[in-house]
């Protein structure tokens, strides 16, 4: 697993960079709609570029299990993880878990609702036996499936029952400026951030993306020491 992911990541400089700062892991994202989006091709010469311990997370929405497969084989690529940010059903889960081996990361949109239908999805999974091994919660905006600089509940997001819930990875309208504030209000396990550290879509900005980690790795010690406290937060 990891604590912090660049994420949308479209070129082998922004991902050295990524990689020297001190990020855990690095998102490739292959929706094609995504102003993000990366090749196969282009994602195998990001992947070879950073270390080998930098996670590397490939990212899809409503892609067929046979798509996932493909660029999961693809040795170059070398995925570590899986993101799923679409609108897939735990039976999804559940036949890529039989397919594939690769943890996965399931995104929730944070809509009205509130936490209700992330408690009721994971249910599902718990009966199917197809747990994702994070979760990641990003802000709803309708039509969009992520990367829309929009700000989760963070207040919401710290009121999930710790109890039987896989590690909560936050996402959405994420800066240098407010990591720490969204890491002590909804007390993730771990930060994902894209367009907060951007000097232009699909282009980190190497300042930004320092102070990012510089603030998000301060703030989750000191939060990781306050559960070790004894306030029952646990991830």
């Amino acid at each position: 697993m990891f604590c912090i992911k660049i994420c949308g990541l479209t070129n082998i400089e922004d991902a050295q960079q990524a990689a020297a700062a001190g990020a855990d892991a690095i998102g490739l994202n292959f929706y094609p709609a995504s102003k993000r989006y990366v090749t196969p091709a282009t994602a195998r010469q990001i992947a070879q570029s950073v270390p080998p311990e930098i996670v590397r997370v490939g990212v899809f929405v409503n892609t067929p299990i046979e798509g996932i497969r493909e660029v999961i084989e693809d040795e170059g690529v070398r995925l570590d993880m899986i993101q799923l940010h679409g609108d897939e059903t735990p039976d999804f889960l559940l036949g890529l878990s039989r397919t594939l081996s690769l943890p996965v990361i399931r995104a929730f949109r944070l809509t009205a609702d509130g936490t209700g239908a992330i408690g009721r999805y994971l249910e599902q999974c718990g009966h199917l036996g197809c747990t994702p091994r994070m979760i990641l919660i990003d802000a709803d905006q309708p039509g969009s499936y992520g990367g829309t600089g929009q700000t989760a509940d963070w207040t919401a997001v710290g009121k999930l029952p710790p109890k039987g819930l896989p590690p909560v990875v936050l996402a959405g309208g994420l800066t240098p400026d407010n990591v720490a504030q969204a890491i002590a209000t909804a007390r993730p396990a771990a930060v994902d951030v894209a367009g907060g550290v951007e000097s232009g879509p699909g282009r980190k900005d190497a300042a930004q993306v320092r102070a990012f980690i510089r603030a998000a790795r301060s703030e989750l010690g000191a939060s990781d020491a306050d559960r070790g406290a004894g306030n029952g937060m646990t991830q």
